[in-house]
């Protein structure tokens, strides 16, 4: 079910909900936006609710209009800033999702228009779901909303809604690939699904197995060989109107599609959250449709690198030696540390293509990220100050957060093999820094590079404020505001 989000400049008569945002500490004010023959049963609940306008948090009462009663939301936005109404629009939707409830009214007035655009991002981003496996639902589990009006909003919030309105639908794109089964989502099915961007105005170029292997993607290929579904190289080229000449910028994600381990085969426990082991690549997929929807003046191509890392009698073993499209030897020490075997050559490959000046990978490429950062913040590696805080800057605007982490030559070391250039793990200590150490050895003369660690973040096992549990949607709203900041002013 798509939420449909309306400005109007009144208040509709057929509104299931009226919905009022409130401040932190400012209940007061909003009660003097209700009937007053209400304030003093509401004040009341609303004080043992001990709700007080936090965002994100909301309170439900009812109000009786002639012979109807109608439902009455509050919700928190906090100190009242842009943030702070998203999270207030996701607590509506999670309020009013499955409640019988099939449309609702919120009343903004004297909101800014990013403030009010911010909360209709809020409502839809927590409305998406993944239903179209479940067969015995039961209606009270159904989502019902179908339509947020939206009133009292500054002039420009309809504008403003527009682009943050294919920003949505980016995310929901990404959340769509990483929620889908290895069965159903795998290099070739990845591929057939972002044939749709094509409608958006966007280009695909697909390399197959057999043109990745004349071109020497050995690291690649080999994460792939053990599977009976073969690898794909996906380019989705986006060029706007007025974007600049020149090379474009260039983001990359890995697309494991399903990781096992291969040969190094993970514990079954948890192995079927290995699904989501395409995050990066799903995250490109659905930045670049939303560059297309909002048709940004950018010249940006997305790479994918997909592979499913399966154990049969054909896969990599430890110890083997692949060689890569630069020419660099690999010692495969471990075959469960294939994600930067198969962003090595997708890196090599861009840059000898494309020429770009700036390249940001996204990987779900190590545990140690998550034991190091948790699920608050995504790690970060770069080889250039102003990319690095240019997208730490990104990530607090979004609320897609990154904390950087350190590169350097005593890690390099770590990493270098007896009998090959390079080997693909290093020791136990500073997992997550080796890994990025790697994929450096693969960035050649002066390009920009950043490499996004978010393994702790593509998904949630509980719901957050703006998405429900599962597939988080993470890196979509990151590159699209660092795009924006990079290339637009």
């Amino acid at each position: 079910m798509r939420m449909i989000i309306e400005f109007v400049s009144g208040q509709p008569g057929d509104r299931d909900v009226l919905v009022v945002p409130v401040a932190s500490g400012a209940v007061p004010a909003a009660l003097d936006r209700l009937p007053a023959d209400h304030r003093a049963i509401l004040a009341g609940a609303i004080e043992q609710a001990r709700f007080d306008g936090a965002a994100g948090t909301a309170f439900e009462g009812w109000l009786s209009q002639g012979p109807l009663v109608r439902r009455l939301l509050l919700v928190g936005t906090g100190s009242g800033d842009a943030a702070g109404f998203e999270r207030a629009g996701g607590a509506l939707t999670a309020r009013l999702q499955i409640s019988g409830a099939t449309s609702a009214f919120a009343d903004l007035s004297g909101a800014s228009a990013d403030n009010a655009a911010r909360f209709a991002l809020g409502t839809v981003l927590r409305g998406w779901r993944i239903d179209r496996y479940r067969t015995r639902l039961a209606d009270k589990q159904k989502p019902t909303l179908e339509r947020v009006a939206i009133a009292g909003a500054g002039e420009g919030a309809e504008g403003a809604w527009d682009r943050l309105r294919a920003v949505a639908e980016g995310v929901a794109f990404t959340r769509e690939l990483v929620s889908e089964p290895g069965n159903v989502i795998y290099p070739e099915s990845f591929v057939e699904r972002c044939q749709r961007l094509t409608e958006a105005g966007l280009a695909l170029e697909v390399l197959d197995e057999k043109q990745m292997a004349e071109l020497g993607m050995g690291a690649f290929i080999g994460v792939g060989q053990g599977s009976v579904r073969p690898p794909r190289l996906l380019a989705i080229t986006w060029k706007g109107e007025g974007a600049a000449d020149g090379a474009p910028l260039v983001l990359i994600g890995k697309g494991v599609t399903f990781d096992t381990g291969g040969i190094s085969i993970k514990p079954a426990a948890g192995m079927e959250d290995m699904k989501w082991d395409m995050g990066g690549a799903g995250a490109v997929a659905g930045a670049m449709l939303a560059l297309a929807r909002r048709k940004a003046p950018v010249h940006v191509v997305g790479v994918c690198a997909l592979a499913e890392n399966m154990p049969d009698g054909n896969a990599q073993r430890p110890g083997d030696i692949v060689t890569t499209m630069s020419g660099q030897t690999v010692e495969v020490i471990n075959t469960d540390a294939e994600g930067r075997l198969v962003l090595c050559d997708a890196i090599t490959w861009a840059q000898r293509k494309y020429k770009p000046k700036t390249i940001v990978d996204l990987a779900t490429l190590t545990g140690a990220m998550i034991i190091s950062l948790g699920r608050e913040h995504g790690g970060m590696f770069a080889n250039d100050d102003a990319l690095a805080a240019r997208l730490t800057e990104c990530g607090l605007a979004t609320g897609e957060k990154l904390w950087r982490f350190p590169l350097g030559d005593a890690y390099d070391k770590l990493i270098d093999s007896p009998i090959a250039d390079i080997k693909n793990v290093g020791p136990r200590d500073a997992g997550s820094i080796t890994a990025a150490q790697f994929l450096k050895r693969f960035v050649e003369g002066d390009t920009r590079w950043a490499h996004l660690d978010i393994a702790g973040m593509v998904w949630s096992d509980k719901d957050g404020p703006t998405y429900a549990k599962g597939a988080t949607g993470y890196g979509v709203r990151l590159l699209d505001a660092f795009v924006a900041a990079e290339l637009e002013g």
